[in-house]
């Protein structure tokens, strides 16, 4: 268990960054986490994030191919608000584990 900073508000996290326990997320932590990993948030994220946060807390697993059928964003809009490692980016950012299918 490691406990970071961020937004002024502690954190549990786990060695990739990762949050623990998703209850301590927030707007504020979320744009600290963005702003970390290169990202400018606007509200078609949070939009994202609330749909991803929904589908964890059901049991649901997340996937590029899931999300681009999200209704929110399409594939390509998803990996242009999240450049580089996407579904890793997000999950992080959106306080919900590290899908299994990344690595």
């Amino acid at each position: 268990m490691t406990i970071k900073t961020i937004a002024g508000v502690n954190v549990d996290v786990n060695d990739e960054g990762y949050m623990n326990d998703a209850s301590q997320w927030n707007k504020e932590v979320a744009a600290g986490i963005a702003a970390e990993e290169n990202v400018e948030l606007t509200d078609q994220h949070f939009e994202l994030f609330e749909w991803m946060r929904e589908k964890v807390a059901n049991g649901e697993t997340l996937t590029l191919r899931g999300i681009g059928k999200s209704g929110v964003v399409d594939a390509k809009q998803f990996y242009k608000m999240f450049p580089g490692a996407p579904l890793k980016k997000a999950t992080k950012i959106a306080g919900v584990p590290k899908p299994t299918s990344c690595i």
